[in-house]
């Protein structure tokens, strides 16, 4: 990858996050605030940043274009969707799926359940490995998991995050064992979940979705006494994506 086109990358994503001046942008990257000007004139150019009232940089307006576009072509979250929608509408919760994507397991959509409810998950960011329920359902039945797990940080967030490889392989194996994943307050300690493998053509388990909601609302154990009509959810999904397979996950 050139220099200028990683540099126009890394400025993206830096604004992403929040609002940026052109000192910011050119300390982040290194270089003379002349040369961060340059590529920022050509992202502007391309509708991929734009600058705000107080003349700081933020993400441009075509990104989001683009993004409806990507994630239109993810032909999973399409034939997933209906499905996803009713479980939303029956349970009253939030309903995450998410994708295996490369080195990342990503939310791919997301339906809000009745009432606001601010959660960190968002379409198109990486799941939490060691936290979100979605990652977990995911991992458990992957072989090669050892490389997602590699790469894991393990940071504490709540009292309740699992902190230590050993510790997040036995919780995949109880996972796997059992047919669901369980996010117990790991993030965001307000918030639980639990969460179920997609199985593709393949038998292989790429997708996964989950029943989120406060603690106050629904604790684990309200979530867990609906457990069948998510496993029938997640068979839907996983027949709509060619699995004609026994019924692993439904147990």
């Amino acid at each position: 990858m050139s220099q200028t086109v990683a540099r126009a990358i890394d400025i993206v994503a830096f604004v992403s996050r929040r609002h940026r001046t052109l000192g910011e942008i050119a300390d982040h990257l290194g270089v003379h605030k002349s040369t961060a000007l340059r590529i920022l004139q050509t992202l502007e150019d391309g509708g991929f940043v734009r600058r705000v009232p107080d003349n700081r940089y933020a993400m441009g307006f075509q990104l989001i274009a683009y993004g409806q576009l990507a994630l239109d072509q993810v032909e999973a979250r399409a034939l997933a969707r209906p499905v996803l929608q009713e479980l939303s509408e029956q349970s009253g919760h939030t309903v995450h799926f998410a994708e295996l994507a490369g080195d990342r397991v990503v939310y791919v959509d997301k339906i809000d359940g009745r009432g606001s409810v601010a959660m960190g998950s968002r379409i198109g960011l990486p799941a939490i490995t060691h936290t979100a329920g979605v990652a977990k359902a995911i991992l458990a039945h992957r072989p090669d998991r050892s490389r997602w797990l590699s790469t894991c940080d393990f940071q504490r967030f709540t009292p309740t995050t699992i902190t230590s490889r050993d510790a997040l392989e036995a919780e995949l194996d109880r996972v796997r064992e059992r047919g669901w994943a369980e996010d117990d307050g790991e993030h965001e300690d307000y918030l639980n979940c639990v969460a179920l493998p997609v199985f593709d053509a393949r038998g292989q388990v790429t997708h996964s979705l989950s029943v989120t909601a406060l603690k106050t609302v629904a604790p684990l154990d309200e979530l867990r006494a609906h457990l069948d009509e998510y496993r029938t959810a997640a068979h839907r999904v996983s027949r709509a994506l060619g699995w004609g397979g026994d019924d692993r996950g439904r147990r």
